[in-house]
């Protein structure tokens, strides 16, 4: 997979941080996040990238073969369900500024600050 797997997360993850910082809208900004967060899927990509090599079902592979590390792959599928919970949550909070300050946009919650 060589260096392009590196470099386009680290280009997602660019893209999310400056739509991050340039949004005006609360919306925007947990989605922004959200791409964030998907940079880290194509990084766990390329870390568990073996050239040649199998899935981790030993049952019927020789004890040479080569294989994909198991561990990458776990920690993917648990990357995926953090990052939809923590959207959620950032959405509800969301919701409930809006129904409370009547806005979503981050300069005119006056009642925020301190």
């Amino acid at each position: 997979m060589g260096v392009m797997a590196y470099l386009a997360a680290g280009w997602i993850l660019l893209v999310g941080c400056y739509g991050l910082v340039t949004s005006r809208n609360l919306i925007h900004a947990v989605g922004c996040l959200a791409v964030c967060q998907s940079s880290t899927y194509v990084l766990l990509l390329a870390v568990g990238y073996r050239s040649g090599a199998t899935a981790p079902v030993f049952a019927d592979l020789p004890t040479d073969a080569p294989v994909v590390d198991p561990v990458v792959q776990a920690l993917a599928l648990t990357d995926v369900v953090v990052g939809a919970t923590v959207t959620a949550l950032l959405l509800a909070l969301v919701i409930q500024l809006r129904k409370r300050h009547g806005t979503v946009d981050p300069q005119r919650l006056t009642g925020l600050r301190g």
